[in-house]
């Protein structure tokens, strides 16, 4: 019995019908926020960097509290005018 003979993988590749589309995607950009955060971890220690996001969470929860302080506010002011009308 004789062997099948060896082609080169390149042969065998070619002679097989592609299913799938190749895909071709352009490159992914890094975004400034990606690139501030590079920059940041190379610069500074861990501890920093965790200080540095729990200032930052701590502000965005001060402005939220500020938009709930501002909308409560309005919520009251209507109240009292809706009221004051009624009397």
């Amino acid at each position: 019995m004789q062997d099948a003979p060896v082609r080169p993988v390149t042969e065998a590749l070619a002679a097989t019908p592609r299913t799938t589309p190749v895909l071709r995607t352009t490159p992914v950009l890094p975004s400034v926020a990606g690139a501030l955060r590079a920059v940041e971890s190379l610069l500074l220690s861990g501890g920093q960097r965790t200080a540095r996001r729990n200032a930052w969470t701590a502000v965005l929860e001060d402005r939220r509290r500020a938009k709930d302080r501002v909308e409560a506010q309005h919520v009251m002011e209507a109240v009292s005018k809706a009221t004051s009308r009624a009397t």
